[in-house]
């Protein structure tokens, strides 16, 4: 620590570990007030080993998971809406959304909740109106529906794509194929370590590595747990119920488990993925990139028993990975021991949508310190043992 004869490659007020959804945001934001950052990826960018990449993303402002995220969905949207203008690129499209259960389940309830609370506009819908209305559903009779008009999805690979564009334009300097090391804290901020014999220095670190956060911050490697997840996209035997303009994007939860999808967009089929799929923790650098026949059983039986029209051939199964949280909520703080590190990981699987936002917060947190937004349910505090190690 504080080696004189170590060569430092370069100063930066910020350094961003990880240039996926949220480490690109964070770089975009700060580039853009001004500050000198250098990100550093340890795959391409965008790349499809990690949890930021599958053609579309969900985004809804009906928020079943906790009341206090729909605050920072509408400045996401905002901000995603100031990205698309920036870029001159569409990159959020308007489905609409379901959340559906059964009546008195924690999806649907908390779902009815947060847009009571928050004076979304919304509908509730029988499975019958849900069927008449979007004839691709065909869910249980018991199930009940909030419809919410704002939802739809994100190109997630097109925003991360957008967000380094611009914050090089303001002079970020992104580097992919570059993974770090180690880093250590210096009187002045950190000093960074990389694969390429590479030492930085900077006032600031922001740590965003996803599945890979267990590496950087080592005292979260107990909390933050890789999953692995398959998506998969089904030919519909009836394309056009299973369009943007007839197919909301979901968030259901049924007998088989908390199922999750979105319409026809860019690759042949509909999408679809299960929360938690086979429960499977992974080792990130050992996902890898098959896919097998019970993880195609588990997704058509879904599709086959509720979304009879969509049950075709299966176009595509892609692994991704979810990092869990214990209670499935983000982290979003500064370093226990370190305040010149803040870190913006994991999201438990629901977390793309926010990126945008997140940005805005590691940008504020590392320019001033604090941040305008709501973040006391993502703070580290409510981990117990999290001071008890440096890094």
């Amino acid at each position: 620590m504080g080696n004189s004869l170590v060569a430092i490659t370069g100063h930066y007020d910020a350094i961003v570990i990880g240039i996926g959804g949220m480490g690109s945001a964070a770089a975009f934001h700060m580039a853009r007030r001004g500050l000198k950052v250098l990100g550093l990826e340890r795959h391409n960018i965008p790349h499809a080993l990690g949890s930021s990449h599958g053609i579309t993303r969900i985004i809804r402002l009906c928020y079943y998971e906790h009341p206090s995220y729909v605050p920072l969905l509408r400045r996401a949207y905002q901000l995603w809406r100031e990205l698309e203008l920036a870029a001159n690129e569409k990159l959020l499209y308007v489905t609409g959304s379901i959340d559906a259960g059964p009546e008195g389940s924690e999806v649907f309830e908390g779902s009815r909740k947060s847009c009571e609370l928050h004076d979304l506009p919304h509908e509730i819908l029988s499975q019958g109106d849900l069927h008449k209305r979007f004839p691709g559903y065909q869910l249980p009779q018991q199930h009940l529906a909030v419809f919410q008009p704002e939802g739809g999805f994100l190109l997630p690979e097109r925003c991360i794509v957008n967000h380094v564009q611009i914050a090089q334009a303001f002079g970020a300097e992104i580097h992919a194929q570059e993974q770090v090391l180690d880093w250590e804290p210096t009187s002045r901020g950190v000093r960074v370590r990389t694969n390429r014999s590479s030492t930085y220095e900077a006032d600031h670190l922001v740590i965003a590595a996803g599945a890979w956060v267990g590496e950087q911050a080592k005292f979260l490697a107990p909390v933050a747990v890789p999953e692995r997840q398959v998506l998969g996209w089904f030919q519909p035997i009836e394309q056009n119920l299973f369009k943007p303009e007839k197919f909301p994007v979901f968030n259901i939860l049924v007998d088989e488990g908390r199922f999750y999808g979105l319409p026809i967009y860019g690759v042949p089929g509909f999408k679809l993925g299960c929360y938690h799929h086979l429960g499977q923790k992974v080792v990130p650098d050992e996902l890898g990139s098959k896919c097998t026949l019970a993880d195609e059983k588990l997704l058509r039986t879904f599709v086959e028993k509720y979304l009879p029209l969509a049950a075709g051939p299966t176009m595509s199964l892609v692994p991704c990975m979810f990092t869990n949280t214990p209670d499935e909520h983000f982290i979003l703080d500064f370093h226990p021991e370190y305040k010149q590190v803040c870190i913006a990981s994991p999201c438990s699987g629901h977390g793309f949508k926010f990126c945008s936002v997140v940005g805005e917060i590691m940008a504020d947190l590392v320019q001033h310190g604090s941040t305008q937004h709501d973040i006391t349910l993502h703070r580290l505090s409510r981990f117990e043992g999290t001071k008890q190690n440096k890094n």
